[in-house]
């Protein structure tokens, strides 16, 4: 059967509530301490009381929220600042039915009282008619005949994307034959016409159809640059201080890895016995990597454990289905390091659980995927036609974990997507590029003498080309097509392409503009208006860059929108007036992104 698979500065508090805020009423809410992953009757309080005065907020400000009487708001993040503002996010429902593209974040100051709003829709939400003209089977019917899937329940939704408000059926589709290893899709039907509103894939894949597609035409076989273990070093990412660990049965052991791409690695395990080790972290919120034995399993619990006798793991070789798992145990552990140690992130979803991982999956699978609903990575052998070994390189576990992490946050959604699967639009393509950022921080972060840090995105993966993206000059990348400056035509550019207006802001903010070496990599940074641009440091434009998406994205964040909520970010770390302020604007406009050819909304 063929499964689904799924697409700080530090702050003094964060929380997730799942409290349900009416015109009317108010829900319960539970929080969890992101400080320290653990639930509080003050933090539950707290966050409950913040919840309850945006909802008031979002009532009373109606006109600049867009919220009305018929809605109903559900709070999916609370974040307060160590200066005392609050920032919630909602996700919401008109007259009982969910709203596609209604989410909004509502800013109060630390007394709680109305800042700002940040919303996806700037129209207010608005049906004629709770009936539709297609009846639920109907609309089954076409979303699977469209994605070749077998098609589960239709939810009556309202579709308020694109500018419309449309009564629409959502059915999730799986074992679809239009996508990669039979995932899942997404089909939203508009219930008065039977047209297709969305074909989306649930999962989110590190190598998209259009690439592979490329590489193929060209006959280029992918064999991705390991090393050897005994040439390397033990990787500095030594156990990091727990995350709070939950029980686990077994005794916290270390193990030694060896690995394909980082050499000889450090593995938190579990002793379960004399001589039997579990490869599984505790001290990372219980992250495990399995064996899905080359099926496409539905879930964590089909995997199979890794076992050993002796906390040795892998031999550096695909002739030990450890090795594979040593590399995604390593790179799930070093992107969670990354997100608590430089961001105040406890968690992909800031909860305090850890990630897991399955290798060998599927049949002839070259690629990699983060599946949300699993909370796993899932990393395939490799096709046997282009991609040689398994893509368990570390920048791609971290790209492909920060997806997890724009999931949980502003959860940007591309605007269409092809019939091959191809995504397009402005918010997907600032998901990647976020992707990106955060995939290459984490290999500043983890340092790995054998996978040596740098700005440039799947350099382990030997195409060609010697690298896949890279920030400091985008459109250097020849398979994707990849572009430097905003456009009009990024409206509608592959998301990977367009991936490179933000990616190329990030660079210009943290190095600068021209000519400069990094870690050996030689870098030349070019800019749309001929300006030169003096970097701020790679820690400063990380935090802004991650402050933004947190506190001031949503679901329709265009790059326009991103400039506004990466200064409002410096605003709030470093001052209106501040150098850093400065530089995020002038990082902007040398990719064509200004407040002078802001669109039309």
């Amino acid at each position: 059967m063929r499964t689904p698979h799924i697409r700080r500065l530090a702050i003094a508090l964060a929380v997730t509530t799942a409290a349900t805020i009416t015109a009317g009423g108010v829900g319960t809410a539970v929080a969890t301490s992101a400080a320290t992953g653990t639930s509080s009757v003050a933090s539950v309080k707290s966050a409950q009381s913040v919840v309850d005065a945006a909802r008031a907020a979002a009532f009373a400000h109606a006109s600049a929220t867009g919220v009305s009487k018929d809605d109903t708001l559900t709070a999916t993040d609370t974040l307060i600042d160590p200066d005392g503002k609050q920032h919630v996010r909602f996700v919401r429902a008109h007259k009982g039915l969910p709203v596609l593209g209604g989410d909004l974040v509502v800013h109060l100051d630390a007394k709680s009282a109305y800042l700002d709003v940040t919303r996806a829709n700037r129209k207010q939400v608005a049906v004629a008619a709770k009936t539709p003209k297609l009846t639920a089977e109907q609309a089954k019917a076409k979303a699977a005949s469209v994605a070749k899937g077998e098609a589960g329940s239709a939810e009556l939704v309202l579709d308020a994307r694109a500018g419309r408000t449309a009564l629409a059926y959502q059915i999730k589709v799986t074992g679809s034959k239009t996508t990669e290893a039979g995932g899942a899709r997404t089909v939203v039907v508009d219930a008065a016409t039977g047209a297709v509103l969305s074909n989306a894939p649930v999962n989110d894949q590190f190598v998209s159809p259009q690439l592979k597609a490329k590489l193929r035409q060209r006959g280029e076989k992918v064999a991705p640059l390991t090393g050897a273990a005994s040439s390397g070093a033990a990787a500095t990412a030594s156990p990091a201080k727990p995350f709070n660990p939950p029980k686990s049965a077994g005794i916290p052991s270390l193990g030694t890895g060896n690995s394909l791409f980082a050499g000889k690695v450090q593995l938190n395990t579990l002793k379960t016995g004399t001589s039997s080790y579990l490869l599984k972290d505790a001290s990372r919120g219980n992250t495990e990597t399995r064996d899905a034995g080359g099926r496409e399993v539905v879930q964590f619990s089909q995997g199979k454990p890794f076992t050993s006798t002796n906390n040795t793991w892998g031999n550096s070789a695909l002739s030990s289905r450890q090795t594979a798992a040593v590399d995604a145990q390593f790179g799930v552990a070093s992107t969670l390091d990354f997100y608590k140690k430089v961001l105040g992130r406890n968690g992909i979803k800031n909860d305090g659980a850890g990630a897991r991982a399955m290798v060998h999956f599927g049949t002839n699978v070259g690629n990699a995927f983060w599946y949300s609903e699993c909370g796993c990575m899932l990393y395939g052998d490799g096709d046997g036609q282009t991609f040689t070994k398994p893509l368990v390189v570390l920048d791609v576990t971290g790209h492909e974990l920060s997806h997890g992490v724009v999931d949980a946050t502003a959860n940007l959604q591309p605007t269409r997507v092809d019939a091959n699967d191809n995504q397009f639009g402005e918010a997907g393509s600032l998901n990647e590029s976020l992707a990106d950022i955060f995939g290459s921080a984490v290999e500043f972060q983890t340092n790995n003498p054998n996978n040596p840090p740098n700005y440039l995105m799947g350099e382990k993966l030997g195409l060609a080309q010697t690298f896949l993206r890279r920030l400091d000059k985008p459109s250097l990348d020849k398979l994707e097509g990849t572009v430097d400056y905003w456009s009009p035509a990024s409206y509608d550019t592959e998301v990977h392409a367009g991936s490179g207006v933000s990616s190329h802001a990030y660079y210009l903010l943290a190095e600068g503009s021209g000519q400069k070496t990094i870690g050996g990599v030689n870098y030349d940074s070019p800019t749309y208006d001929g300006s030169t641009v003096t970097g701020i440091g790679r820690d400063k434009a990380t935090q802004i860059f991650y402050r933004a998406l947190s506190r001031y994205m949503v679901s329709t964040t265009d790059f326009h929108d991103a400039r506004t909520a990466t200064l409002k970010a410096a605003t709030d770390l470093y001052g209106a007036s501040s150098v850093e302020y400065k530089t995020v604007d002038k990082a902007w406009a040398a990719v064509n992104v200004t407040a002078a050819n802001t669109p039309k909304r």
